[in-house]
């Protein structure tokens, strides 16, 4: 089959005949096509920003939608030095006068000096050592019966209840230094030995027998005063003494001296999220005013202009905005009553000034009109999330767009398969003219021949 010129000697170009008229024929069904598939591709493409917005704005919302988001509380230490300070959710604003009479401490005791050193023999048996009422053993026989065997046994055991062991060099000898790893009164150490031949007795300690150690560190609780009430504590990280505070002893008071404790709302912290909260509205508020806007000077309209969905996702989220919160007390039931107003473009402003007036008047009420059960953010956050989850509104015209989409594609499909057909009808019929052509072209050159030839006989 000839698909390209000089077939037989004629001139005619069958594949580019045959592909303009196929070109002209399928010209207004790739036009209707093609205008279809950029309105989509426009649409899905709109919707996208839309949802990715309504998400982001869901996620804002995350941390407002309840009263706990508002429970933070700030805490401060009058004087770092002496203690630090941190508060929860159940804390109570107030202050405090602190002073702290006493750290707590762990045990600490070094043994008599053994004069031959580290590697001084004391003797075999089994060492049991005492952490308050826990307690590990370790063997000492004649390959570790040397002070830094012994020192070895201890922290290698995998038994250990919290007791360190080190030696330092004196010049009268080699000690074996304890420590206990826990502080408070609760954790002294004792170290007591069986078995062996006896001079293990050389290292054993207890509050009855003390002879060979030099207590270097006593162990003992915090003592601490708040509002007048002591307590003790075995650390000095102190819990619920105050409740929901958490206090970290650093340093001892002077006699009479008291260093204030200051718990209170965490106002910077709600401003904050206040904040974020307007922000990510506002993003979205301007993000639906781009996908509906018309501009009369260029003519240019936005890809979502007059859609219906995207109106009733505005007026929704609106009226949940204005919307009073019931049970709320009196100037705490709008966002308006605490600073908060819509402008004409349709996004939010903060009137600094009235909104930390009201965190300052009732704190907890702010909370309460965000984080309630039907607070602002916990209503948003159930509309936009029903918007957005599989079936609503957006899920659903996203997947029709898909299948209109999807339609498109195979109407394109179909288009180029019969266009495809037709071509080849246009070249099967191109060739047999062509060829036809090509035979008179021969006939006529033949029957030229033969006419010129009975003329030149003629002349003869």
């Amino acid at each position: 089959m000839a698909t390209s010129t000089a077939v037989g000697g004629s001139q005619i170009d069958v594949r580019s005949l045959a592909s303009q008229l196929v070109a002209a024929d399928r010209a207004t069904a790739d036009q209707q096509i093609a205008r279809q598939s950029a309105r989509v591709t426009t649409q899905i493409s709109a919707l996208g920003q839309l949802m990715g917005s309504m998400s982001t704005f869901r996620s804002a919302l995350t941390s407002l939608k309840t009263v706990d988001a508002f429970s933070t509380r700030s805490a401060v230490s009058g004087n770092k030095e002496v203690f630090t300070v941190s508060a929860g959710s159940a804390s109570v604003p107030g202050t405090y006068e602190v002073s702290v009479q006493q750290l707590a401490k762990a045990h600490q005791i070094s043994s008599n000096p053994f004069a031959g050193g580290s590697g001084s023999t004391v003797g075999t048996g089994t060492l049991t050592l005492s952490l308050g009422s826990s307690s590990f053993s370790v063997e000492i026989t004649s390959e570790n019966s040397t002070l830094a065997g012994i020192r070895d046994a201890i922290n290698g055991s995998s038994d250990n209840v919290g007791v360190r062991a080190t030696i330092v060099q004196g010049t009268d000898g080699a000690r074996l230094v304890l420590s206990s790893s826990r502080t408070g009164e609760a954790n002294n150490l004792a170290v007591a030995q069986t078995g062996g031949d006896g001079g293990l007795s050389a290292v054993a300690f207890s509050a009855d027998d003390t002879s060979n150690y030099t207590v270097i560190a006593a162990a003992q609780d915090a003592i601490v005063n708040i509002a007048g009430a002591e307590s003790r504590s075995g650390s000095n990280v102190i819990d619920g003494v105050v409740d929901g505070v958490t206090l970290t002893l650093l340093k001892t008071t002077a006699e009479d001296e008291t260093v204030s404790l200051t718990i209170g709302y965490d106002s910077a912290a709600a401003t904050k999220k206040i904040e974020g909260f307007v922000s990510a509205y506002n993003a979205l508020a301007t993000q639906m005013a781009k996908l509906r806007s018309y501009s009369p000077g260029t003519n240019v309209a936005g890809p979502m202009i007059g859609d219906s969905l995207l109106s009733s996702i505005e007026s929704e989220l609106r009226r949940a905005l204005a919307q009073p919160v019931d049970g709320q007390a009196s100037g705490f039931q709008t966002l308006a009553a605490i600073g908060i107003t819509t402008q004409r473009d349709g996004t939010l402003a903060i009137d600094s000034t009235k909104l930390q007036k009201a965190l300052t008047d009732n704190f907890d009420a702010v909370g309460k009109l965000f984080g309630s059960e039907s607070g602002i953010a916990a209503n948003l956050y159930s509309k936009a999330d029903a918007r957005l989850q599989s079936g609503g509104g957006l899920d659903t015209r996203s997947k029709a767009l898909t299948k209109q989409q999807e339609s498109i594609v195979k109407r394109k499909d179909d288009l180029d398969a019969r266009m495809e057909a037709k071509l080849q009808v246009y070249i099967m019929q191109f060739t047999r003219l062509d060829t036809m052509l090509s035979q008179m072209q021969v006939t006529s050159s033949y029957m030229s021949q033969q006419i010129e030839s009975l003329q030149n006989l003629n002349k003869k």
